[in-house]
């Protein structure tokens, strides 16, 4: 881990004039993070949960709190810690080192849900999921059956701050239905799972029906998606870094989903499969708008440097265009590839890929594709 920020540093020192002083160009602004002190009026009573019976005493005695403290927990075999319909204004601390036990299931291990919710972790806390128990280089495509790790459903006017995820069995943050959520100088880090029968599918976050969501300081070390946004608005990623994964991804987009309004930006990633990609699913019909990527710095990819997939799911170098990619801009995305792989690929649907602004865009290594399909006027490979 030391080397990747000592890599990030390095990278981020070349580029200052870069991140210092970005060019302003069209995309949404940031959502304000929820004020701490202001949520809600609090309630006097702090409840600390620990050991191996603290995960069943917070999730009965919840109510009645107005700070839960989860002290070095040690969740059992196949239970979740439940902290769902909390009382507005609660606050959840994490401390120590909480665990969880194992057994094939399909999670997930913590599921959070309610109203201006703070959720921080005290410096030094992990959350540990145990990870190597289930690896096996599969991840959700067959072997052992993982769960994911923390889920959060219908959670508002909230914040994650501070929390440090290690080894995922498998996807570490699922956020559904979530609005106007701060995520603040968190860590995701599965780099234990970096080998063959390792980690696989452990997305760092998964967006799904959210709106307004905000993203800063983000550190992810995993073999999947660093971040992506499956279906949702006004989502912003800024002064991140991801190592070792598949990027920052819109999708896949699936049927019916809309993706509108999603800004990357201000972000360092080494040794992705691919750093930049929009995957959409084969035969679907859903929309893709006003997606910005900005002041973005890569390192050895392995696959692509960036990649527009519209047969995902379906039949490779087969696009179909059921669904629109419109105004999809770029701005000083720069970065190499690996020997072996293809700087820039685009397979577009037929005429559904329109509006697209790419500048100071630059990937070098690897080799130029001859296979682009259908690309937008004043866009090449």
């Amino acid at each position: 881990m030391l080397s990747s920020l000592t890599f990030l540093t390095a990278l981020l020192a070349t580029t200052t004039g870069v991140l210092a002083n970005p060019v302003a160009i069209p995309g949404p602004l940031p959502t304000p993070p929820p004020s701490l002190k202001d949520a809600v009026a609090k309630r006097a009573t702090s409840c600390t949960f620990s050991g191996s019976d603290g995960y069943s005493l917070a999730s009965v005695s919840k109510a009645s709190c107005a700070t839960i403290v989860l002290s070095s927990l040690a969740v059992p075999s196949g239970v979740t810690l439940k902290l769902e319909k909390l009382n507005d204004g609660t606050t959840v601390i994490f401390q120590g080192t909480s665990t969880w036990g194992y057994q094939e299931w399909e999670g997930s291990l913590i599921s959070i849900s309610g109203n201006k919710i703070t959720i921080k972790g005290d410096p030094g806390s992990i959350l540990d999921g145990q990870g190597a128990l289930w690896w096996d280089g599969l991840g959700g495509n067959g072997g052992k059956i993982k769960p994911k790790f923390f889920k959060a459903n219908d959670l508002t006017d909230s914040i994650i701050q501070g929390i440090t995820i290690k080894n995922a069995p498998k996807n570490s943050f699922s956020l559904n239905r979530v609005t106007r959520l701060t995520v603040k100088d968190v860590t995701v880090d599965d780099s234990a799972g970096n080998y063959a029968t390792g980690g696989h599918n452990t997305d760092g976050f998964n967006i799904n029906n959210s709106n307004d969501v905000y993203f800063t300081g983000v550190k992810v070390w995993n073999q999947d998606d660093c971040m992506n946004v499956n279906s949702g608005t006004n989502i912003y990623w800024t002064n991140g870094f991801c190592s070792g994964g598949h990027g920052l991804s819109i999708g896949s987009v699936a049927n019916g989903s809309v993706v509108r309004n999603v800004t990357f930006e201000n972000t360092v990633l080494e040794k992705q499969q691919q750093s930049v990609r929009i995957k959409t699913n084969s035969g679907a019909v859903a929309s893709v708008s006003d997606i910005y990527y900005r002041n973005i710095v890569f390192n050895g990819g392995t696959d692509y440097g960036i990649i527009v997939d519209q047969s995902y799911g379906g039949t490779k170098h087969k696009p179909t265009n059921g669904v629109t990619i419109n105004n999809f801009q770029l701005k000083n995305v720069t970065g190499t590839v690996d020997s072996g792989a293809t700087q820039i690929l685009v397979e577009c649907g037929v005429g559904s890929c329109t509006n697209w602004v790419w500048s100071g865009v630059k990937v070098t290594g690897g080799k130029k594709s001859t296979a682009c399909l259908n690309l937008p006027s004043g866009i090449s490979c």
